[in-house]
């Protein structure tokens, strides 16, 4: 018997990754929806072998793709599974979701999955990656993402939610040379610049942060710390609360450069974006 929700998948050249997300939901999901940005690979063809409901909409960022899919497409469930194509399940998490959503607890909305990280093979176990838990399973009816959000986007749900124990992989195969991975970032960390920008100038969140609230709103309540550092001295600080106090050094020689790159880089990047375009601003 099928599990009574909506698995919805936003893919552009992903055809190193979309198969095994669809195959990890194939047969399980009772709905599959792949919204492609007129991918120039095999990304739709692969797509089509596993459901007819592709659709193509123009990019722009996650949060304005993710409130098109929520406002102009018809979600037959009323839940819907939330991934990106270098995401899968496990089995464990499959068994977990359709256990809980045949419980139909009342006034809970959205659930809490976690996410289990791997880098270049490795999984990445140590400095605050594991357990992560994002919100990817929740009521479309109910769903927005901040606009604002340009990067890191995450989902907005009204009512309760919960934590399950199973976890999804993350594992995008186009990262196997750190050429990609390098160049994404680049990419994140100018849009991240300006997103923290307009964050400082008051932007609000579409929740309230605190430190001992949701796991969004406790990323938030960090988030707002993290930005009220000093600029190019901040990405050393989270690097050495990754790596040493987190035991990120745990995660080994591809643990060291994953926590460098992505806790101290990337961050490094943003930052010096900030400054030039403060710069450039006058």
């Amino acid at each position: 018997m099928k599990t009574p929700l909506t698995c919805i998948v936003l893919t552009y050249n992903e055809e190193k990754n979309i198969r095994r997300c669809l195959e990890s939901v194939y047969g399980w999901a009772e709905e599959i929806i792949v919204v492609d940005s007129f991918s120039t690979d095999s990304t739709v063809s692969i797509a089509r072998e596993f459901t007819d409901k592709v659709f193509q909409h123009e990019f722009s960022t996650h949060t304005r793709q993710w409130n098109w899919v929520f406002s102009n497409l018809d979600i037959s469930c009323d839940w819907c599974l939330v991934l990106d194509a270098d995401q899968h399940l496990s089995l464990g998490l499959c068994e977990e979701i359709s256990s809980n959503l045949k419980k139909q607890e009342p006034g809970i909305n959205g659930y809490y999955l976690i996410r289990k990280e791997i880098f270049l093979g490795k999984w990445i176990r140590f400095g605050g990656y594991y357990p992560k838990y994002l919100l990817k399973l929740f009521k479309p009816s109910l769903a927005t993402c901040d606009e604002s959000e340009l990067v890191d986007h995450r989902f907005y749900v009204s009512g309760q939610t919960r934590k399950l124990k199973a976890y999804f992989i993350e594992e995008n195969k186009k990262e196997e040379t750190i050429d990609f991975w390098l160049e994404k970032h680049l990419r994140y960390a100018a849009l991240k610049a300006e997103e923290i920008i307009e964050r400082n100038k008051g932007a609000r969140w579409l929740t309230r942060p605190s430190l001992f609230g949701n796991p969004d709103q406790r990323t938030l309540w960090l988030t707002d710390v993290y930005n009220g550092l000093p600029l190019c001295i901040r990405p050393a600080l989270y690097f050495c609360w990754r790596y040493f106090f987190l035991l990120g050094f745990l995660d080994g020689r591809i643990g060291f450069l994953f926590h460098f790159l992505q806790g101290f880089w990337y961050r490094q990047m943003i930052d010096l974006n900030i400054r030039r375009i403060k710069r450039e601003a006058g």
